[in-house]
């Protein structure tokens, strides 16, 4: 009874989400320079849809309005949402599984090997693709992955990873990528501006394209991510009592590792290195919904997605017509609220 009532309640969450986040899209993609009405964005998008456009009438909206919403705006914060969802995911199944609020994509060094491995295809210009990937996604995969295999091994004590242990190593190694990627811009010069984007952070200049090619490996990743969220609490109780329960610890560890990385490789790719959303987003959700993962999961995909645009919104419009780099926004909110966990952690040993 109370395992139904706990699905009814988590459904019924999840359902709120979703609708405040199709709201968010409606509301974020009108603010800007160009007054466009909520009503009159969600009909562009709604003339866009097969069957539902005999029903709608857009023929008083401008043409220009029409192209910055469609064009410009909408493939933005679809991008946004999709990148911001993807950070949260991750950053709660690994917070989850090393049973640390502080553990997240940037902390413990995947997003600055997914933008080494970004960097690389941009100096080398090589034209490869696998699955439909971009050849800066599978070079920002390649990139991650071999940092988080770096961080793992490094960590690695006998058969055990130790939590301290896996932190420390992470930003020593993302500290070492992020200086060969510095090394690569002064003698690579000429590619500076796109390697700089990389560092930043930012969604400017995104159209329907990288979204699509990023959006279906993406989606079967958090599915593929939600099929551990019983393991994951489990392994909540400890690792030997999640052993004895039936769960193969140290496998689940590699599987949720490769999938986090996957999709935090695939939201590099596209806006660079953008920090703290990992970090933010799963845990003030854990401190809201709890850390039973059946929610935590989903829910902080969703409410990173809002978060995302959110701060996309504030980059593009707050020194208006200049564009502030997304991930300065979310350092901005990210680093006090670091602070604030590592103090916490400090009064509660």
């Amino acid at each position: 009874m109370r395992k139904k009532i706990n699905k009814n309640r988590y459904g019924f969450i999840l359902f709120l989400l979703s609708m405040l986040l199709i709201l968010s899209v409606g509301v974020f993609s009108t603010i800007g320079t160009a007054n466009i009405s909520v009503i009159d964005t969600f009909k562009i998008v709604g003339s866009k849809i097969p069957i539902i456009k005999n029903y709608i009438d857009i023929s008083y909206i401008e043409k220009s309005y029409e192209t910055i919403i469609w064009s410009i705006r909408l493939p933005r914060v679809f991008l946004g949402i999709l990148v911001g969802a993807s950070l949260s995911m991750a950053g709660a199944a690994f917070q989850g599984m090393f049973k640390n609020p502080m553990a997240d994509p940037y902390v413990i060094g995947i997003s600055s090997g997914a933008a080494l491995g970004a960097t690389i295809a941009i100096i080398i210009k090589a034209d490869v693709s696998f699955l439909n990937m971009s050849t800066i996604s599978l070079f920002a995969f390649i990139g991650a992955l071999v940092s988080v295999m770096a961080v793992y091994n490094i960590a690695r004590i006998k058969n055990r990873v130790p939590i301290t242990t896996l932190l420390l190593s992470g930003i020593a190694v993302g500290q070492f990528l992020t200086a060969i990627m510095s090394f690569l811009m002064v003698i690579y010069n000429k590619d500076m501006t796109k390697i700089i984007y990389w560092t930043l952070g930012s969604l400017s200049g995104k159209g329907w394209e990288p979204l699509l090619k990023i959006f279906l490996p993406t989606i079967i990743s958090m599915i593929l991510i939600n099929f551990f969220s019983r393991d994951l609490n489990i392994m909540l109780t400890g690792e030997e009592s999640a052993q004895s329960l039936g769960v193969e610890v140290e496998k689940t560890k590699v599987y949720i590792l490769l999938l986090g990385t996957f999709m935090t490789s695939m939201a590099v790719s596209v806006s660079g290195i953008i920090g703290f959303v990992g970090l933010i987003i799963p845990h003030i959700v854990r401190l809201i919904l709890g850390p039973d993962h059946r929610i935590l999961l989903p829910a902080s995909a969703l409410i990173g997605g809002i978060f995302m645009i959110f701060t996309d919104t504030i980059a593009r419009t707050i020194i208006s017509p200049v564009e502030i780099p997304v991930g300065i926004i979310t350092a901005i909110f990210g680093g006090p609220f670091f602070i604030y966990l590592l103090r916490t952690k400090k009064k509660s040993i």
